[in-house]
């Protein structure tokens, strides 16, 4: 008897991250709809995840196990694509921990909604450090950039990200794969609104999202963010809005107040206190903890702060001085990259 293909392929790439696969494999596993199957592609790592994804496999779970040569984790989705069966393409990180009723809720949601491509938030799981926690509220509070990156206030018409989304095979097909870029979500996501396919924020299909584990990582990666919003705009002009120069702002604007309190007056620090001690109370009362409450305040700092950065430093570097690779040629260098896989 052939095997019944699945409504939906969840699809990872990896690298070097043998301990966090091992924990979405665990979660998965404990779906109450097994209307699924795991595509795993390692895209080049020196500590594989294969043993992990083997011994899942004998437990029960649907799932595949590629390797290829690491060449970026956009490349690797397409591969996953390439090699999937499903009918919806689910695109997770592989720090993610997936709650039971992850699959059973978009099965029900996605029934009925007439979406072509959606996106889920994430939270903080029980488990996760208090740094995590602090986080992963900095990531989705409305106080940094949480209204633009789906909370629950929108300050923009809503973005999918691939720690948690996905899209059906026809989007695919029409609107093509992913680019090797940073932000590369948010180009797949105006690409298939180009395409006219509908996309939509479906809330109670939530991830566990780790993110990372430290306050020093979590200013890279935002600072990369920051510097992407340009590339975005390159690309696609008009695509800039004017909250996506809050960062960048709040970066100007700690500047100008510790300037004036140096040569003016201590008082224009007292702006600072007010949004900081705001930022307290907000993670105080979402996450009932003191210490991840403090923690949340240089969470905070770095989430604005780093982005911010960024996307100044790409902003002068881009626009105002002109510098670096043609962006249409760059894009165009890596989209050909891709197609070849």
């Amino acid at each position: 008897m052939a095997e019944h293909t699945p409504s939906f392929s969840i699809i990872v790439p990896v690298y070097n991250r043998p301990a966090e696969v091992k924990d979405l494999c665990e979660s998965l596993l404990q779906q109450t709809d097994k209307d699924f199957e795991l595509i795993i592609v390692e895209d080049g790592s020196t500590v594989a995840c294969k043993d992990i994804v083997d011994d899942a496999v004998a437990r029960g779970l649907r799932a595949s196990y590629f390797y290829k040569e690491n060449e970026g984790r956009s490349i690797a989705r397409n591969y996953g694509i390439e090699r999937s069966n499903g009918h919806w393409l689910i695109f997770v990180d592989s720090d993610c921990v997936i709650p039971p009723q992850y699959i059973d809720t978009l099965a029900r949601e996605l029934k009925d909604s007439g979406l072509d491509c959606f996106g889920g938030p994430d939270a903080a799981h029980d488990s996760f450090t208090d740094t995590q926690k602090a986080i992963n509220y900095s990531m989705t509070s409305f106080m940094t950039t949480g209204g633009i990156r789906g909370g629950r206030i929108q300050l923009e018409k809503f973005v999918p990200r691939t720690f948690n989304m996905g899209f059906t095979r026809e989007v695919y097909e029409r609107a093509g794969g992913f680019r090797e870029m940073f932000s590369e979500d948010i180009d797949m996501s105006i690409r298939i609104r180009q395409a006219g396919f509908s996309i939509g924020l479906i809330r109670p299909a939530y991830v566990w999202h780790k993110r990372r584990v430290d306050l020093r990582k979590f200013f890279r990666q935002v600072y990369v963010f920051g510097m992407s919003r340009i590339t975005l705009a390159l690309l696609y002009p008009g695509s800039l809005k004017a909250v996506h120069l809050l960062p960048a702002c709040f970066v100007i604007g700690v500047l100008v107040c510790i300037l004036l309190a140096i040569f003016v007056s201590p008082w224009w620090l007292m702006p600072l206190a007010v949004y900081f001690l705001a930022v307290f109370i907000g993670a105080l009362a979402s996450t009932h903890s003191l210490h991840i409450s403090l923690i949340a305040i240089p969470a905070a700092a770095i989430q604005l702060g780093g982005y911010g950065m960024g996307f100044i430093k790409a902003f002068t570097t881009k626009i105002l001085l002109r510098r670096g690779r043609n962006i249409e040629e760059e894009i165009n260098i890596r989209k050909g990259k891709n197609e070849r896989h």
